[in-house]
């Protein structure tokens, strides 16, 4: 807009009111907030730095610029690495205003390492190769039976997964069968194993649903779930196949390929099996109500929780208490600088003082060849006339001390002269 174009302060409306400044960086961070979804974001550490407060606080720079951010605690406890400067990360997060310093970061919620390693590197490559041919098309997923009677496990016998299946499914739908067929889910052979596992399982054709899954790991631990061969068993099966590789922030090739992708084996059978006790709630409400009230109702419901949860109001309190912890970080990085700072003044005074009276010291004079005189009583004695004859001096040198006796009369004149004699 060019000068003659702007509206100058006489042409504004009488009476109109200017923004304070917290209200107009208020209105930067609504806007900024509601103007970006969460995102990732690449570039290399700098800076960083975990507060005492359990925050971490760093910045991802490129060449040509760089975004501060910051890590709440919560969130730092999926970090799968020790982040150090340098690193190329990748970050997701979310563009929030620091209100009170002005200035636009990162809230990140994931951190994880860029570049890829050998099998990341094959990850892809088979991931690409696979989704060429169609693996992966969401056309040819199929729905899961809405109450499967038999259920075909393909886990570890001794892992902690199988166990934690059972107990879900007895909790929720006790009826259904779990059907073992034990397998390795990692190292070497343990892909053989799986893929076997289902295509015996899909000849068989005695289960309604299959799934496949392990615990967490490293990428190495999972790798099973990689390979071809188990993501070609279970696109060839006859009967849908959910795969349960991990938790919630780890994907497999097997997770693209199979009919529904579950983030835990017991989240699977969550999944799978109906609840129970969901569906005798449902079976009550049912006898009381008509069929079109409830579907209103619930759609009603529905619509006013989209719209509140959605408020800006109530994302702001959870904002208000991050500011506010931002800021405890920085006032309590000001208190131990400022500490700091008093500390090495007091030292430097001290070191000041010391010098000043090491100059001044007796020693010192002592060292220059001096001697201190001191009379029968102990007093230092500055002339001649405190003493009398037979008088026992104590003489106190640089390095240790004589015993005199007054010879001559005080001012005698040839007191050197009986010294000769």
């Amino acid at each position: 807009m060019t000068r003659s174009a702007a509206t100058s302060p006489d042409d504004s409306a009488a009476g109109s009111r200017s923004l304070s400044v917290s209200e107009f960086t208020r209105e930067i961070k609504r806007v900024l907030h509601d103007s970006f979804e969460p995102l990732w974001i690449e570039g290399e550490l700098s800076g960083y730095k975990q507060h005492g407060s359990g925050h971490h606080y760093f910045t991802l720079k490129d060449a040509n610029a760089q975004l501060g951010c910051a890590m709440w605690r919560t969130y730092t406890k999926t970090l799968r690495f020790t982040p150090r400067d340098g690193m190329l990360v990748q970050a997701f997060g979310q563009l929030e205003v620091y209100e009170p310093q002005g200035k636009y970061q990162l809230i990140v919620y994931e951190l994880r390492l860029s570049g890829e390693g050998e099998l990341q590197k094959a990850f892809e490559e088979l991931k690409r190769k696979l989704e060429r041919e169609g693996l992966f098309d969401q056309a040819r997923k199929r729905p899961l039976p809405a109450f499967p009677m038999r259920v075909g496990l393909v886990t570890s016998p001794t892992g902690a997964a199988l166990q934690d299946m059972r107990t879900v499914a007895a909790r929720r739908w006790p009826v259904t069968e779990l059907v073992l067929k034990p397998a390795r889910v990692q190292g070497k052979g343990a892909a053989e194993e799986i893929a076997r596992a289902i295509r015996e399982f899909s000849a068989e054709g005695s289960v309604d649903v299959i799934i496949a899954g392990r615990g967490g790991g490293s990428l190495e631990d999972l790798w099973c779930f990689n390979e071809e061969i188990v993501a070609r068993a279970i696109f060839e099966s006859r009967i849908p196949v959910v795969s349960a590789v991990g938790h919630e922030i780890d994907f497999t090739i097997a997770d693209f390929v199979a009919d529904l992708r579950a983030p835990t084996p017991s989240a699977a059978i969550e999944l799978v099996l109906p609840d129970g006790q969901d569906i005798a709630r449902t079976l009550g409400s049912l006898e009381r109500r008509l069929a079109r009230m409830t579907v209103d109702r619930i759609s009603l419901l529905k619509q006013e929780l989209k719209t509140l949860s959605s408020h800006w109001a109530l994302r702001q309190p959870l904002e208000l208490v991050n500011t506010s912890a931002q800021q405890l970080d920085d006032l309590t990085d000001r208190l131990l600088d400022g500490a700091s700072a008093v500390h090495a003044d007091a030292a430097d005074q001290l070191s000041r003082v010391t010098d000043l009276l090491n100059a001044v010291s007796p020693d010192r004079i002592l060292n220059r060849g001096y001697a201190i005189v001191r009379g029968p009583a102990g007093s230092v004695l500055r002339s001649p006339t405190e003493t009398a004859h037979g008088d026992l001096l104590k003489i106190q040198l640089a390095e240790g001390n004589l015993t005199a006796r007054v010879a001559a009369p005080q001012n005698t004149p040839d007191l050197f002269d009986d010294c000769k004699d």
